[in-house]
């Protein structure tokens, strides 16, 4: 007697179990070989650790070609996204500049910052962090900094570009945004009023619970928020004018306000220095500001550990957890919340 052909979906079935136990197999195989990179690191404390790798761009001619490592150096830092979420924060650009003095990059290999802008700006700590890490870097090792705007570069964006020595546009990007922003405050009172719940914050502290979004606002509440939000606009002001002497502050205050402007008002009214610029132009001229004759090479610093990144995925296959979100549109990402914010947001 024969056997009868296998179903095809008891095949694929099958298969599909054999996928997922190779998948299992090849995790758990990992483990003993993290456990030997993590002693084998633990060997070099005595060493700093290197926590971004240097990634070749192209240089002004549009050439990566591998130079020796004793040649001249352009950092780009690419200021893109959203200032202040895990991809770009200070924390992160203090660490890549503390790097850029270390190990291959050394012996002050580094002439200058290449600033390559695409943001609408992000959290004010940030934003301020970053602006005066650049700032103190260029003091200490006497490099210039330029910055290219390659699409927006509005509020924290502006913050940060005030740093740099000078500020190329393409003919379509958009610069400006000078203002602060804090996340709105919803009242639920009068709904919670027509469905019949009520609710008690326990706090202490004159004005703790300001804001409380459970109980009808009192007269003056707010005052303390906008102190605030008065103190960080000056703020962000007072730099823009004493970093870009073109821009009228009297104009910034009453005029120009939290706008943004295409490139050519921006230039006119001061926020920029070249435009109809690429980031050729904006390279060639950082070279020959930086002093450098002949090779240089353009590099970045980067966080590229594969392994890292596959133990440091939030999918539930790694975190055993589920988790459930609704997100609106134009809605802030949560590292944003609750935070004053140098942020052009023109959907609220």
């Amino acid at each position: 007697m024969t056997d009868r052909p296998e179903s095809i979906l008891r095949s694929s079935i099958r298969a599909l179990v054999i996928s997922l136990c190779k998948g299992i197999g090849f995790l758990l195989a990992l483990i003993p070989i993290i456990a030997i990179l993590g002693g084998i690191s633990a060997l070099k404390d005595d060493f700093p650790k290197k926590e971004f790798n240097e990634k070749i761009l192209p240089d002004a001619e549009g050439k990566r070609t591998f130079l020796t490592t004793k040649k001249p150096k352009i950092l780009q830092i690419d200021i893109k996204g959203i200032i202040g979420t895990e991809k770009l924060n200070y924390s992160k650009l203090r660490d890549m500049l503390v790097q850029s003095r270390e190990g291959d990059l050394e012996d002050n290999l580094v002439k200058g910052i290449l600033l390559y802008i695409n943001t609408p700006g992000g959290t004010v700590i940030d934003s301020d962090g970053i602006y005066h890490a650049l700032k103190a870097y260029k003091e200490q090792y006497n490099v210039p900094i330029y910055a290219y705007v390659d699409g927006l570069c509005a509020s924290g964006g502006m913050y940060i570009a005030s740093a740099a020595d000078k500020v190329y546009s393409s003919n379509v990007s958009l610069i400006g945004s000078v203002g602060v922003l804090l996340s709105t405050f919803p009242n639920f009172t009068e709904t919670l009023e027509k469905i019949g719940v009520k609710t008690i914050t326990i706090s202490a502290g004159k004005g703790k619970d300001s804001m409380n979004p459970f109980r009808k606002w009192k007269e003056g509440e707010a005052d303390n928020f906008e102190l605030l939000t008065d103190y960080y606009y000056k703020q962000f002001v007072d730099l823009v004018v004493s970093n870009r002497p073109q821009v009228s502050k009297e104009k910034l205050i009453e005029v120009y306000g939290a706008k943004i402007f295409p490139a050519k008002m921006a230039k006119e009214y001061g926020f920029v220095d070249v435009i109809g610029a690429n980031r050729k132009d904006t390279l060639t001229e950082l070279v020959e500001a930086s002093g450098i004759e002949g090779d240089y090479q353009v590099v970045s610093l980067e966080k590229e550990n594969w392994l890292e990144n596959i133990f440091n995925m939030k999918s539930p296959l790694f975190t055993g957890k589920v988790v459930h979100s609704f997100h609106l549109n134009g809605s802030l990402p949560p590292e944003l919340e609750n935070k004053f914010l140098y942020l052009y947001r023109p959907l609220l």
